[in-house]
């Protein structure tokens, strides 16, 4: 039998991204319906109830009632246009690997005006809505706020990029920020899926676990694709590493007392605590792994680039659960949370705020080396020089 390929494997993402995509389209649409008329179409509630049970729907959509009364019409904008996001992801995807630059650049403006007015709905529904009114609670409204942020953050910079003429600094924020938009339908695909190995918890409860990873899958999942869309072995002006050796060994030191704080404090919480800490440490665990077997890779082919964005990218991720740290105690203090709401905000924000923080240092790293070259500084004439293959 034939081995996949890389390229089969691509392809194989790609289509499963769309067909996700579409999928949830008509679903993110008619999401708040009911709220607006009762009794009207809601496929999403459909398949749920008929996927889990209708008692597991109802009792969660019975919450939801209030707050969303006084926000419906922001909502049900940022509902329609999040479905239309949907759709203009897959199409922008296909008009760059086409190379169809006139249909991007006009699906790319509508992109970003629909993010844009999307995100003003969402902004709005977390202005009129106290914290512990959202589903879930405080947590959910920190990491829906984080999510905004990001998006709104990533959709910017990615523009400024384009503009800059930095196309591929471009693709990475504007993959990132789909990244941040596609945690919507895995969320309700979690709804669906995590009933069947964690069965009899509320949909509330299930939302809890599944905010502790999504942060870090879409992450990761957009510095995967962002990285296989990128195949220089090397940058003009780039030569050293801006995650040296000491820099990676102090992230590892600092992110494994965070993370033994982390884990101290949900132990101390039972039975919930337990299964939000296997529900972090399980994708953090992957997404560590394959980030540093990536590097160790690229530096013993002498993929100096390569191993130098996967880095950047691993040193992120090991400082993601002091972020998560400071983030906790100070919804702790000043927000007056409860420790366990606290730890789960934190470290529901800690892998989104980190991977931006590391785009950032990509794309200053990428733009220094730009200006390097067009000065003809030392640094330019010089083939960036092969760094060690050891990672921390």
């Amino acid at each position: 039998m034939r081995r996949p390929t890389n390229s089969t494997w691509r392809r194989t993402a790609v289509v499963a991204l769309t067909v996700v995509c579409v999928a949830y389209a008509p679903i993110a649409m008619t999401e708040l319906w009911p709220y607006a008329h009762p009794g009207a179409p809601a496929p999403g509630e459909w398949l749920l109830a008929h996927t889990v049970s209708p008692r597991y729907v109802s009792d969660a959509l019975a919450t939801r009632v209030g707050p969303y009364r006084h926000t419906l019409v922001p909502m049900i904008l940022h509902s329609v246009l999040g479905g239309l996001l949907m759709l203009l992801g897959p199409a922008q995807l296909l008009t760059a690997a086409r190379r169809r630059t006139r249909p991007h650049r006009v699906l790319g403006v509508v992109f970003a005006v629909t993010v844009y007015a999307s995100m003003a709905g969402a902004g709005a529904y977390l202005a009129r809505t106290a914290p512990r009114d959202a589903f879930g609670g405080a947590s959910f409204w920190i990491v829906l706020a984080t999510i905004l942020v990001g998006t709104v953050l990533s959709v910017t910079f990615g523009i400024l990029a384009a503009v800059g003429r930095f196309p591929d600094l471009h693709r990475r924020w504007m993959l990132l920020c789909y990244g941040f938009l596609l945690t919507a339908p895995l969320l309700r695909l979690e709804w669906g899926a995590l009933p069947w190995l964690l069965p009899g918890l509320p949909m509330a409860e299930i939302n809890r676990v599944a905010i502790t990873h999504l942060g870090s899958v879409v992450a990761f999942g957009a510095l995967v694709a962002a990285r296989a869309a990128d195949r220089r072995t090397a940058v003009r002006g780039v030569s050293g590493s801006w995650a040296p050796l000491p820099v990676l060994v102090a992230a590892h030191l600092a992110g494994a007392v965070a993370l033994w704080w982390i884990a101290a404090s949900w132990l101390d919480l039972g039975t919930a605590g337990r299964r939000l800490l296997v529900a972090y440490l399980l994708p953090y665990a992957v997404t560590y792994a394959v980030a540093a077997l990536r590097a160790r890779r690229a530096g013993r082919q002498g993929r100096t680039w390569a191993r130098e964005e996967w880095r950047i990218h691993l040193t992120a991720l090991c400082l993601a659960p002091v972020v998560s740290v400071v983030a906790a105690l100070v919804c702790e203090r000043s927000l007056d949370l409860g420790r366990y709401t606290a730890v789960l905000a934190g470290v529901s924000v800690g892998c989104g705020t980190t991977a931006v923080a590391a785009t950032v240092v990509v794309s200053l790293r990428l733009m220094y080396a730009r200006e390097l070259t067009k000065r003809g500084g030392p640094a330019a004439d010089r083939p960036p020089a092969r760094v060690g293959a050891s990672v921390v």
